[in-house]
């Protein structure tokens, strides 16, 4: 018996060390921020998390390409049908999540009654990104960004309920609102680089976006000494299982 008790408390020993409890903060931190509450900006400074809407579309590939070349991390808040449907994108959707940027939702259609949908509504239309994301990169995530900036009426609870980080921003690029590149520019030159990080809001859709904007924003950002990250990572969140990620099934479907 006394044999027994030493060898577990061995045992103990080394499971402890190798698998070191994680402190109060520490846990904090991995649970990231929480779901069904409104996340205008960084939780700290010194970071830009560029963030685009509206996508997947035909700029897509070249803004993962034109983000990972410049050293920078962008999020795509996507949709399912919005632009053509999402798995018209699918190569180009695995290629950002594979090179590290993260992927988040921004429903399934873009209704312009978010706000006013019921629970029901609005759960059909999150779980319907869901199971296409776990189609075409493995994992559904935990962050969306509502359509025209809704948080009112459902919102906010049913997105409590299904786990999901909500995200608006705190600089509007002006790119849907027939903004130039260099009026944009402006905005966030306005804004500036001290405080929290910025959240922008931004289009996937606009090839001034892409091509111009962003190259511009990540030599601003390097100018001025700002970590170009994900919007989980400007939040403390990593982009893991349990963090911008939740683990779900595939079902096998390819088409919207």
């Amino acid at each position: 018996m006394h044999f027994t008790s030493m060898l577990a408390s061995s045992l103990l020993a080394v499971t402890a060390s190798a698998y070191p409890l994680l402190d109060p903060l520490q846990m904090m931190k991995r649970a990231g921020p929480p779901a069904g509450q409104v996340i205008t900006k960084c939780a700290s400074p010194g970071m830009l998390a560029l963030a685009y809407d509206d996508g997947p579309y035909q700029y897509t590939q070249t803004l993962v390409d034109t983000l990972t070349k410049g050293g920078a991390k962008g999020t795509f808040f996507v949709t399912g049908t919005l632009y053509g449907c999402i798995y018209g994108q699918k190569a180009a959707l695995q290629n950002a999540y594979k090179a590290g940027h993260q992927i988040a939702s921004h429903t399934w259609s873009h209704p312009q009654s978010f706000g006013s949908m019921s629970a029901s509504q609005l759960t059909t239309e999150m779980q319907k990104v869901e199971q296409a994301l776990v189609n075409i990169i493995g994992v559904k995530p935990t962050y969306m960004r509502p359509p025209y900036l809704a948080t009112g009426g459902s919102v906010l609870s049913t997105m409590k309920t299904l786990g999901y980080r909500v995200i608006t921003d705190d600089v509007d690029a002006g790119d849907w609102n027939n903004k130039s590149p260099q009026q944009s520019q402006q905005e966030f030159t306005r804004a500036g680089a001290s405080g929290n990080g910025h959240i922008p809001l931004m289009h996937e859709t606009y090839a001034s976006t892409v091509n111009t904007l962003t190259p511009w924003l990540i030599n601003w950002a390097k100018q001025n000494n700002l970590k170009l990250v994900t919007v989980a990572e400007c939040l403390g969140d990593t982009l893991e299982i349990g963090g911008a990620y939740a683990n779900g099934t595939a079902n096998g479907q390819s088409s919207c």
